[in-house]
Order: C-alpha cells, then sequence, then structure tokens
C-alpha cells in the first residue's frame, strides 16, 4: 500500500509537539509531505527538522501535493482552510474547535459531505486512556440511564501567555474554546451525544483585566484582555439530563483540576482518575481498573491512526464532523447567553431538518 501523503498548515507548537510526532510514529501508513505557514521561515525550519519535502507558499500549492492534511492554524482560519481542501478532495483533521461559530461548522460538514472526504476535529480527550474505558462502561449499560454530567477543566493562573490564545479576532474566544471544549466533547461523547435544548451561561474575565496578577504560562496585556477566562454553564438535554460545567484559566482555587462525572440510576463515574461507583451486593462500591500512565505522545498516535485508517476505509471515525458541531453550537450558545442575560433555547433537530 502506498503510504499517505500528509501536508500540514500551521506550524506552532501543536503541529509540532504533537501531531508531526504522531504521524512520524506511524511512518509505515504515511509521511509528511508538505507543510505551509505564513511564516516561511518558520515552515522551512519545519520541514527541515522533520523531513518534509516541500514548503508551500500558499494552502492551495500544498492541497496539490497531498492525499490529507492537518490544519493547525488559529480557529479563525478552520472552515476556510478546510472547506478548500475537502472541495480539492483532500481529507482533513482540523484542530479544535471546530470552527469560530456554527455557520462555519455547518459549511465545513457539507463540505465534506459533498466531496466524500473525511473530516475529523482533534478533540484529543477521546483518545485518552480513561475516555476509552468510559465510554466502554457507559456503551455496556453500567450506568443505566444517565441523569446527570459535572464537568470543570479549570486552571489556577494559567492564561497561556504565548501565540494569540488571547486575540478574539483570529480564536474566537478563551478558555472555553481552548480548553473546556474538549471535556465539553468528551461529555457528550459518553452521555450518547444527547440533543441539548436549553443553554444557560456567564462568561468572565474580570481576574485578567486585573493589574498586577500572577500568571505561571508567561506575561499578557490585562488592559487588551478581551477574552473569556472562566465560564460557567448550565445545559438542558431533551432526554431530561442535565450538566453543569465549569472551565477556567485562570481561576482562584488551591490546583489545577480536570474532572469528567456521570450519574445513573444503577451507577456512575468519574473519568480521571477513572472510577466507577455503584450498589451491588448489599454495599457500595468504588471500582477503578489499574491503568498504566501513558505519554499524550500515546494519546496524540492514537488520533493519527485512527483519522488515516478512516481515510481508508478500514475503521469508523472516533469524532465525527456532526458531533463536533453539536459541540459548537452548544459553545455558540453559551457566548450568547452570557451576552444577552438569558438561557438560550436551541433549535430542535425535526425543526432544522
Amino acid at each position: 500500500m502506498n503510504k499517505w501523503k500528509i501536508g500540514v498548515i500551521g506550524t506552532g507548537g501543536i503541529a509540532t509537539e504533537r501531531h508531526i510526532p504522531a504521524l512520524q510514529s506511524l511512518h509505515q501508513k504515511a509521511e509528511l509531505s508538505a507543510v505551509q505557514d505564513v511564516n516561511k521561515s518558520r515552515a522551512a525550519e519545519v520541514a527541515e527538522t522533520f523531513g518534509a519535502a516541500h514548503v508551500c507558499d500558499t494552502p492551495a500549492e500544498l492541497f496539490d501535493l497531498v492525499d490529507a492534511v492537518i490544519i493547525c492554524t488559529p480557529n479563525k482560519f478552520h472552515a476556510e482552510l478546510s472547506i478548500e481542501a475537502l472541495n480539492r478532495g483532500v481529507h482533513v483533521l482540523c484542530e479544535k474547535p471546530m470552527a469560530m461559530n456554527r455557520y462555519e461548522a455547518e459549511a465545513m460538514k457539507t463540505a465534506a459531505e459533498n466531496n466524500n472526504r473525511i473530516l475529523a476535529i482533534a478533540y484529543h480527550y477521546r483518545h485518552t486512556q480513561e475516555g476509552i474505558m468510559a465510554k466502554r462502561v457507559t456503551e455496556a449499560g453500567e450506568l443505566g440511564k444517565p441523569l446527570v454530567a459535572r464537568v470543570q477543566a479549570m486552571r489556577r493562573r494559567k492564561v497561556p501567555g504565548w501565540g494569540v490564545f488571547t486575540n478574539k479576532e483570529l480564536q474566537g474566544g478563551g478558555s472555553l474554546i481552548d480548553f473546556g471544549c474538549h471535556l465539553l466533547d468528551l461529555s457528550l461523547w459518553l452521555l450518547g451525544n444527547p440533543e441539548p435544548v436549553e443553554v444557560s451561561a456567564e462568561t468572565y474575565n474580570d481576574l485578567s483585566r486585573t493589574p498586577g496578577q500572577v500568571n505561571d504560562w508567561g506575561a499578557f496585556d490585562h488592559e487588551t484582555f478581551e477574552v473569556d477566562d472562566h465560564v460557567t454553564s448550565y445545559i438542558r438535554f431533551k432526554n431530561g439530563l442535565s450538566l453543569q460545567f465549569e472551565c477556567s484559566w485562570s481561576a482562584n482555587i488551591k490546583e489545577d483540576h480536570t474532572s469528567v462525572s456521570l450519574s445513573g440510576v444503577d451507577g456512575g463515574l468519574s473519568v480521571y482518575p477513572f472510577e466507577m461507583y455503584q450498589t451491588k451486593y448489599g454495599a457500595v462500591w468504588n471500582a477503578s481498573p489499574v491503568l498504566k500512565e501513558e505519554e499524550p505522545s500515546v494519546v496524540a498516535t492514537r488520533q493519527m491512526d485512527n483519522f488515516l485508517a478512516s481515510c481508508s476505509g478500514e475503521e469508523e471515525l472516533i469524532v465525527e464532523a456532526s458531533e463536533a458541531l453539536r459541540v459548537t453550537e452548544i459553545i455558540d450558545a453559551m457566548y450568547e447567553s452570557s451576552d444577552t442575560g438569558r438561557a438560550v433555547t436551541l433549535k430542535k433537530e425535526e425543526e432544522e431538518s
């Protein structure tokens, strides 16, 4: 079998520290063929370091050379580049979030369907061993009817002080679309992708706009800080489920905390670390598997392998475009709810069809 020729657009840290090494670990299946970046010297440096044959001046030039592309640009360009690639017959693995809003995400999904190409979104928490274990448990019915989910993606004084993370025009938001969206996506996947009907939310950035703050992840200008650094939300679903959500870059808490927990009629679970909670044999049980610690590179390789196998028709895609679109719909509703001070009612699927 010929190797997949893969291109990368955007040669920043997420490309060089996650996606390209994962690609190289699967060298029997694929090869890094071309790179492109608005910073041409950076693209040339990455090509030399990782052995890419081509440094392209434009995305269009790259699309003519590859079978699939990994898009690692700021969020503003996700939709534009993904749609162009798909229309040229190129499979796409796009960094999260899917797009700047649901309308762009819908256009991406339509382009993938119209061109019969794979569109994957890099929600890599689904590929962690704990996430995989939790999915097996929920699909086996161990929790019974699910009732409530709780998500916390909390960091203490860790606003990313590099890149464009705090640039609203390029990114669309802050902690929610950088970090919180991963755990939101994971929780929806574990719950079977339920249909949301109402979202209530508040966003904050008071702490990061206050001068003199300590920040562990580099300096930023508090006067120009324009994105969210803390978000809370309550989400109701058509099937009666509810989800309590909170994320932050810069909370005044004891320590960083990442948590997804589900409670059902027959049991519950926590994903990080993985534990199950049930009542059996007349007693309350806590159970946890023996899982070996794994490096982030393993998770990245697992994600890349699924993408390549999906392109080959050998596996189903773990993160479907329709599921990533739902995450974006909820994120849009969170921002709208905070802006208007009201709960947002989402259109039912039958109303959209």
